[in-house]
């Protein structure tokens, strides 16, 4: 393994590994070269982790990653595609008979498939395939192994297997991964209220990411039907292989190869929970009516009483369509026929193949006793990450819409999204299907309601800063730098950072490798990095705690008032830390004025030049690296004198650049909180 994929491995940055790798000498050393990257022992880095506990990755995955690596790194003769059919196989023939899998050899292996599989509907030749690999077959079973026993569960193993299908090459497979909590998501609105004999029903069900979220939300006293279908012989295999091995007996699923599910041996009365994605079809050839179509014929066969949430292109879902065309007449037809429940609309990047594809989900319900109630729950995510507290937030949503019988309760407003009436939406032809205003529960919120409280703090916050403004111009008098031109022959000496360094008037101290995960918003130290230096993020809005800095970084030490915060990377910036008692993030580093020194520089002067110096010397287009270092930049050796005019004359530009700022910031905050009222319309203008 290079340093890169242990890091990797670890889930940590690449220069990490180089400090393990120099500070602790028990780290496995190299064994081998790979042009120029050092080569380790894989199994030795993993002991070393799990001896040491180092890195961020949780000890139960450890193996099972390297596992993965090796089959990456070690199987270029089988494609992407056998590997995971292979891997899966292997750990479903364990899983099934308990066997070990390294003990038995190709015609022992073959023997046990035959018996488990004599009909050849799910592992067979998987196994006789890897049985013809005589020379890898020992690798290959060694690692089905390792990652069972990395899992503790076979069902744990394939799921790993198949997250990892992009990187093990098995690109044909990725094509319809759905973010996992999106697909966790889309189960719980499917299942979230059927009963334990209910069917779950999964069209076009790729490698089977939709019914094994369902099955992962059953309860151990379930006894769900699981019905299938796929166009793909393979993929239908490798859903039967995922389901077997998550303990449902084969009469409890029915995975077919074909274009539906067979919803043809579920009883009239037995409810189903349908879950589906509709293929990918690029824009160019993207049809709403027919994605429309296929809609109606997933659900068009189901007699019972059904739920059915359904992942298709927004295209068709909520965005306008032509007035009285075929498409919108048909997305008429299902919100007119009652059984359009909820539309949510949702960000790119639910299928991560596909990252501009804009999705959308719709929630279908039909129960035979149930009166239409003429209204449908429309919820805009397109603008939202979908962090677990969204999607919770969205589930939530729909299940308060459900429990009212679609009618809305009075008492539970939705968080996210509006109830439209249909009556309203069928008059309006073409309409898109996304709330056009914000939710009652934002217009009524604290947020909202303090809103206007907000605005008059912010107006006193501003004018009170002017008038300190006029008092300080007042006061103090116009800003005046009193410059004048430098006489004629009047040379003036040159010197660099690190002629400063080694006369001991200017010391280095070099930042620290700060975890992201240690950083907050409300820690009790600020973090000054490269950003806070090119001014891309405020001094103070990364922090760490206390405890965490104190207990994790024993080499780490503070910033002293005074110091100059400098960074080269991505460009050169120099910050004056006034105050002192923060800490400085790789890649940035310190310079740091001696007191003690017989001619004491001036910071905010010290820092001036460096800005000019490194404006002279920047990095043209195409170099690496900026034409000179640091410690070569030649700045003026000024005058003690001449130093400390300088000093005053910056500290007076700072601190009226300071009051500008929080008055700009003060404006800011008004044009902000106006703007949101506005917009959610709940502030008006007073104009009397």
């Amino acid at each position: 393994m290079s340093s890169a994929e242990i890091a990797a491995l670890a889930q940590v940055q690449r220069p990490v590994v180089t400090t393990w790798a120099r500070r602790h000498d028990d780290f496995p050393h190299p064994v081998a070269r790979g042009g120029s990257r050092l080569m380790y022992d894989g199994g030795a880095v993993l002991k070393w982790l799990l001896r040491t506990g180092r890195g961020n990755a949780p000890a139960n995955t450890l193996e099972a990653e390297l596992a993965l690596h090796t089959l990456t790194a070690g199987l270029d003769f089988l494609s992407g595609m056998e590997l995971v059919e292979v891997l899966t196989a292997l750990i479903c023939l364990q899983h099934h008979d308990g066997g070990s899998l390294t003990d038995s050899d190709a015609a022992d292996l073959v023997e046990r498939a035959r018996f488990l599989d004599p009909d050849d509907t799910f592992l067979l030749r998987e196994i006789e395939r890897a049985a013809s690999l005589s020379s890898a077959l020992p690798l290959l079973t060694r690692q089905a192994e390792s990652l069972i026993e990395g899992a503790y569960n076979a069902a744990d193993a394939l799921d790993w297997i198949l997250d990892a299908r992009r990187r093990l090459h098995a690109d044909d497979l990725a094509v319809t991964v759905i973010l996992p909590n999106v697909a966790t998501c889309m189960a719980r609105l499917a299942t979230a209220h059927v009963p334990d004999t209910a069917a779950i029903a999964n069209p076009d069900c790729g490698v089977g990411d939709l019914l094994a979220a369902a099955q992962a939300l059953a309860d151990v006293d379930d006894v769900h039907t699981y019905l299938a279908s796929d166009r793909h012989e393979s993929a239908v295999r490798l859903t039967r292989r995922r389901i077997l091995v998550r303990g449902v007996f084969a009469y409890g699923m029915d995975i077919a190869r074909g274009d539906l599910p067979p919803l043809d041996s579920v009883d009239a009365h037995t409810p189903v929970a349908l879950l589906g994605t509709l293929p990918y079809a690029a824009a160019e050839s993207r049809d709403p009516g027919a994605a429309l179509e296929r809609v109606g014929d997933l659900v068009g066969d189901i007699e019972g009483p059904f739920t059915a949430v359904i992942l298709g292109p927004a295209d068709a879902f909520v965005h306008p369509l032509a007035a009285h065309g075929a498409a919108d007449r048909l997305r008429r037809t299902f919100l007119t026929g009652g059984r359009l429940k909820a539309v949510v609309n949702l960000p790119g990047g639910v299928l991560p193949y596909y990252p501009g594809y804009r999705t959308a989900l719709w929630v279908l319900s039909y129960d035979p006793g149930a009166r239409r109630t003429g209204r449908v729950l429309t919820i805009d995510l397109s603008g939202r990450e979908l962090t677990p507290a969204v999607l919770d937030a969205l589930v939530e949503d729909v299940d308060v819409w459900r429990e009212s019988g679609w009618r809305g309760d009075i008492a539970h407003d939705t968080r996210a999204g509006a109830i439209l009436a249909v009556a309203d939406l069928d008059r309006r032809p073409g309409f898109p299907l996304i709330p056009q205003g914000s939710a009652l529960t934002a217009r009524y919120s604290r947020q909202a309601q303090d809103r206007p409280v907000r605005i008059a703090a912010a107006e006193v916050r501003y004018n009170a800063l002017a008038d300190r403004a006029r008092t300080e111009h007042e006061t103090v008098g116009p800003l005046r730098v009193r410059t004048v031109a430098r006489p004629d022959g009047e040379g003036i000496r040159r010197t660099t950072v690190g002629a400063l360094v080694r006369a001991k008037r200017l010391r280095k101290v070099n930042g620290h490798r700060i975890a992201a995960e240690h950083l907050t918003a409300q820690g009790h130290y600020p973090v000054i990095g490269a950003e806070e230096v090119a001014g891309v993020r405020p001094v103070g809005s990364r922090r760490i705690d206390r405890d965490v800095f104190i207990g994790g970084y024993e080499y780490a030490a503070f910033t002293e008032p005074g110091d100059i915060v400098v960074t080269e990377n991505p460009s050169f910036g120099a910050y004056v830390d006034e105050q002192g008692l923060s800490v400085v993030a790789f890649p940035a580093r310190i310079l740091r004025i001696r007191e003690d020194a017989e001619r004491p520089l001036q910071p905010r002067a010290l820092a001036a030049l460096l800005r000019t110096a490194a404006a002279e010397n920047r990095r043209t287009p195409g170099a690496v690296r900026a034409a000179r270092k640091i410690e070569e930049y030649r700045i003026p050796e000024l005058a003690p004198g001449e130093a400390a005019a300088y000093e005053a004359t910056l500290a007076d530009i700072a601190r009226r650049a300071a009051l500008l700022r929080e008055q700009a910031a003060a404006l800011e905050d008004l044009d902000r909180l106006t703007a949101a009222g506005i917009a959610d319309g709940t502030l008006t203008i007073h104009t009397g």
